[in-house]
């Protein structure tokens, strides 16, 4: 059965981490399902709209191994709202499935109790580790604290998505798409 990803699309979310992550994780054979929150287009927060494949009511009952919340404002405040895709969060965080999320998108793994007893990143500010019990906030590209992993911001996003993959499906899968990518020094 293939590797499934849900990567859930709020208005005002960060395209760029949004693309990467879509783009990378197809390149390596991952089945990557978009869903808006609702039916419409999202515009992303630098103007760029995004076509959802789907909803989100329409896949809370498939089984997924990973969900991956992009960050960006005021996307991760939608997502961060949106109790559906919070109760989803938990629940794979149950079933040891994999939660990630980069840029302010931290927040919303931090509000559903995923973050505590973790070490954890995000972007400079949107994540305030004296409200997380237990969490040991890093400055770091990509930190992964068992099954989440969080990043810092669009700079990362190729390292957060490369990160994913590795997580997913192997190094072997992550080494063969970061040679494509013709990336300096490798």
């Amino acid at each position: 059965m293939q590797t499934a990803v849900l990567v859930p699309l709020a208005q005002g979310c960060e395209e760029l981490e949004a693309v990467t992550v879509i783009d990378l994780l197809r390149r390596a054979g991952i089945e990557v399902v978009t869903a808006g929150l609702d039916e419409q287009p999202v515009e992303g927060s630098r103007g760029t709209v995004l076509v959802p494949d789907t909803t989100l009511d329409q896949v809370l009952g498939r089984d997924f191994d990973m969900v991956v919340l992009p960050g960006g404002l005021p996307g991760s405040d939608h997502l961060d709202k949106d109790q559906r895709l919070k109760d989803m969060l938990v629940r794979m965080n149950g079933e040891g499935k994999y939660t990630a999320a980069i840029c302010a998108a931290p927040r919303v793994l931090a509000s559903t109790g995923l973050l505590d007893g973790r070490r954890a990143t995000s972007y400079p500010g949107s994540l305030d580790p004296d409200t997380v019990p237990g969490m040991v906030y890093v400055e770091e590209p990509v930190v992964r604290d068992g099954t989440v992993v969080t990043s810092r911001g669009p700079g990362t996003a190729m390292d957060f998505a490369l990160e994913l993959i590795e997580v997913l499906s192997g190094v072997d899968a992550r080494d063969e798409v970061e040679a494509g990518l013709q990336r300096s020094g490798k």
